[in-house]
């Protein structure tokens, strides 16, 4: 299942009810204002990199670039670009958006 997280965790629960409800070989994709969650140093990156041991996170590159924090990604996180978050849509049998 592929999750996909568009809003800040630092202004919405959308991530934090992610984590809680993705399963082991899940994928959770950051895209938007979800990037913030992919950062080091935040209030998150401890339940990311306690997640990344059975799930993979992935953040959409180009909206990291956006917002000009591109080089503070936590270490694990699989960045993708607009062809890998295709790809990633078209490789998992489910689609879940979080709001």
């Amino acid at each position: 299942m592929l999750h996909i997280v568009n809003k800040s965790p630092f202004t919405a629960g959308a991530l934090q009810s992610c984590l809680r409800i993705a399963k082991a070989g899940s994928t959770i994709l950051m895209i938007e204002d979800g990037i913030y969650g992919a950062l080091d140093g935040t209030a998150v990156s401890g339940q990311i990199r306690e997640a990344l041991g059975d799930i993979t996170v992935c953040a959409l590159s180009h909206d990291l670039e956006a917002r000009g924090v591109n080089g503070k990604v936590l270490d694990g996180i699989t960045l993708v670009d607009y062809d890998g978050f295709v790809e990633l849509v078209t490789a998992n049998d489910g689609v879940q958006s979080w709001l």
